[in-house]
Formats: structure tokens, sequence, C-alpha cells
């Protein structure tokens, strides 16, 4: 077995300063690596959820990086203890929607933003299922 002591997602796209104020300013993410032309590496000091971002056709990485990442079909789920709560956030905030405020019966109440690269972004609360 691999031992790991995190993990996190790393997508390639062009929008690294767009990306770097939307999480910042938005989720309070930390930028504790950026270097512009190449990479940014965001982590959340109160529960070090952490985020990559890798600009296209580096050099330095293997022709597979590449490419601009494909929203579609890609999501980054962030959970809340209120949905609710955060949606009228969002909406404040001006963020786009890509899905508004509902409940599941499966258990969740959540949404969807998307990022400047077009990443949709589920904020979720999750709450127990009454059978």
């Amino acid at each position: 077995m691999i031992e790991f002591n995190a993990m996190f997602p790393v997508m390639v796209t062009e929008n690294l300063v767009q990306a770097k104020a939307f999480y910042e300013t938005f989720f309070g993410f930390e930028s504790v690596y950026y270097q512009e032309g190449f990479y940014l590496h965001l982590v959340s000091m109160e529960n070090g959820v952490q985020l990559g971002f890798l600009v296209p056709n580096h050099p330095s990485q293997p022709e597979f990086l590449h490419r601009i990442m494909d929203p579609n079909g890609y999501v980054i789920s962030l959970e809340v203890k209120d949905a609710a709560k955060a949606y009228v956030q969002a909406q404040e905030f001006n963020m786009t929607i890509s899905m508004p405020l509902k409940e599941e019966a499966w258990g969740q109440i959540h949404f969807m933003v998307e990022d400047p690269s077009g990443i949709n972004i589920d904020i979720v609360q999750h709450q127990a299922v009454v059978e």
C-alpha cells in the first residue's frame, strides 16, 4: 500500500490570476505557492483543503498536462454547515450560479457556482435522512 498524507486535484487552466482571486475572495483559500506563468497552489488554513491549478503547455510538464481541462463532467464539492446561508452569500457576491439551491432526497441541500475556468463548485450541506 502506498501511504499518503493529503489529496488535492490539479486542474489545467489559463486563468491562474482569476482562479487565485476567486478562491481567495469567496472561499478564504490562501496561496501557498504562486508562479503566474506556471502553477497556483491554494490551501484553506481552516480545514486543510487544497487545490492546484497548472497552466497549459508548460514545458516542464508531460504532454497530457498541456491541454486545458474540460470542466464538463468535473465538479469540486465544498461541504458547508448551512447551504441556504452560503447560497445567499453567493448571490450577494454576484457569483455565477450554475444550479440553484435545492434539497435532495438522499440528504443533501446544495447549489453550484462556476469558477472563472468554468469548473462547477457544488456547495453541499449534508443532513440526516429521515426514513
